[in-house]
C-alpha cells in the first residue's frame, strides 16, 4: 500500500504539494475521487460515492497520483469524510469496506437496505457524524450563515472527526450517547413507513416513487428503500405534499443509468393554476443538488432547512386532492420523459437540451 502516512491539508492549501482531492474538484490536483459530474476520476475507480472511488484506489495501489501524501476536501459531509478517512486509514478502510460503503450512501443518498446485516451498524455511525457535527460545529450548509466559506471552515470539522472515526467505527457503543437519539427517531419512523399506514407507488417509467404517510418522515427512513428510483412524491396526511429531485442524479451516478433532471418550474405553474389554498407551488431550480417543489410559505427555506429532514419543516396543507396531484406529476414526467433513454454520465448541457414539458 503505497504511502499509508497521508494527511490531510485545508482546500485552500491544494496546489502547495501534490493532493488528492476527494468528493470536490480542483485545479491542480494530482488524483481526483469524486463522484461530481465531470469529475476527473479514472474511468476504473469509478463509483456510485466517492468514498467508493476512494476505496476503489486502495485497491489499485499503481493508480497514477495515488502517491500523493495530502488529502483535501473543499466541503464536509459524510460520503467525503469517509473517503478523505479511508485514504488516510487503508488497512482500516480495506478491512471495513462494506460498511463503510453503506455509510456513505446512505450519508449522500439516503438509502439503505435494511435487510443488509450492516445496515444496522451504518445508521449508528451516519448517526454519529451527524449528530457530532451538529453539536460541536454547524449543521450541513450552514457556513454561509455564521459569515464563513465551507471550504475553509469545514477543515476544523475535518480535524476533529480523523482522530475520532476509528474508534467509533470499531466500537459503535462507545458514541452511543450521540448517535442514540436520531438513531431512536430514525428506527421509529422506519416502523411507520414499513407499516400499514404508508403505501407506495412506483412509476419506474420515470423513476418516480409515491409514498403516502401520515406525516413526515426523517429522509433515512422516506427514502431509505427508494434505491433505483431518483424522484419522491410524498403525501402527508391533511393534503400536505412535496416532491423532492435526489442528489443521485445531481452526480454521475456509475451503477446504473438514469434520466435527466426536469425543471420543475412548469410543473409548479400547472399546480398553481389548481390551487385555490391561497398560496403558492414553488420550485428549486434543476442544478440544486436535491431540488424540492412544494407550497412556499411566508418565507423562503434555506439551503440547510432543504437539505435538513422533512419532519423539522412546515409543511402546507394544499386544495388539490392527492390522486389529482398523483396525475398532475405523473403526466408531467411522461410528458417530459417522452422519447428520452436513460443514460450514464449526463452533461448539464445534455440536461438542458432535454425539451422540457410547457407549463
Amino acid at each position: 500500500m503505497p504511502n499509508p502516512a497521508r494527511y490531510f491539508v485545508p482546500f485552500a492549501a491544494l496546489r502547495r504539494q501534490p493532493t488528492i482531492v476527494v468528493d470536490s474538484v480542483g485545479l491542480g490536483a494530482a488524483l481526483t475521487l469524486a463522484h461530481w459530474r465531470g469529475a476527473a476520476t479514472p474511468g476504473p475507480l469509478r463509483d456510485d460515492t466517492s468514498a467508493g472511488s476512494a476505496l476503489r484506489a486502495l485497491r489499485e495501489p499503481e493508480t497514477p497520483g495515488l502517491e500523493a501524501q495530502a488529502v483535501t476536501a473543499n466541503h464536509f459531509d459524510i460520503d467525503g469524510f469517509v473517503g478523505v478517512w479511508s485514504l488516510l486509514n487503508p488497512v482500516l478502510a480495506l478491512r471495513h469496506e462494506p460498511l463503510l460503503r453503506l455509510v456513505a450512501t446512505l450519508g449522500d443518498f439516503r438509502e439503505t437496505d435494511l435487510a443488509h446485516p450492516l445496515a444496522d451498524a451504518a445508521l449508528k455511525l451516519v448517526c454519529w457524524l451527524n449528530a457530532e457535527e451538529k453539536a460541536r460545529f454547524y449543521e450541513p450548509f450552514g457556513a454561509p450563515a455564521r459569515r464563513r466559506r465551507e471550504d475553509e471552515a469545514s477543515a476544523e470539522k475535518f480535524a476533529w472527526f480523523l482522530p475520532r472515526f476509528a474508534d467509533i467505527l470499531e466500537n459503535p457503543e462507545a458514541g452511543r450517547a450521540a448517535w442514540e437519539p436520531e438513531y431512536a427517531r430514525v428506527r421509529r419512523a422506519t416502523a411507520v413507513a414499513q407499516g400499514p399506514a404508508t403505501r407506495r407507488t412506483d412509476y419506474p417509467d420515470v423513476g418516480l416513487a409515491i409514498i403516502r404517510t401520515p406525516g413526515p418522515l426523517p429522509y433515512y427512513a422516506l427514502f431509505g428503500p427508494t434505491a433505483g428510483f431518483d424522484w419522491v412524491l410524498s403525501l402527508y396526511e391533511g393534503q400536505r405534499y412535496e416532491l423532492e429531485c435526489k442528489y443521485t442524479t445531481w452526480i454521475d451516478l456509475e451503477s446504473r443509468p438514469t434520466l435527466p433532471r426536469l425543471a420543475l418550474g412548469p410543473l409548479a405553474a400547472r399546480l398553481n393554476a389548481l390551487e385555490t389554498s391561497g398560496r403558492a407551488w414553488a420550485a428549486d431550480g434543476p442544478t440544486d443538488t436535491g431540488p424540492l417543489l412544494r407550497l412556499a410559505g411566508p418565507r423562503k427555506l434555506s439551503k440547510a432547512q432543504r437539505y435538513a429532514d422533512p419532519d423539522g419543516r412546515p409543511i402546507y396543507a394544499s386544495s388539490i386532492t392527492p390522486e389529482a396531484l398523483e396525475r398532475a406529476v405523473v403526466a408531467f414526467f411522461r410528458e417530459g420523459y417522452a422519447g428520452v433513454q436513460p443514460k450514464k454520465y449526463w452533461t448539464w448541457a445534455e440536461v438542458k437540451a432535454v425539451r422540457q414539458p410547457l407549463g
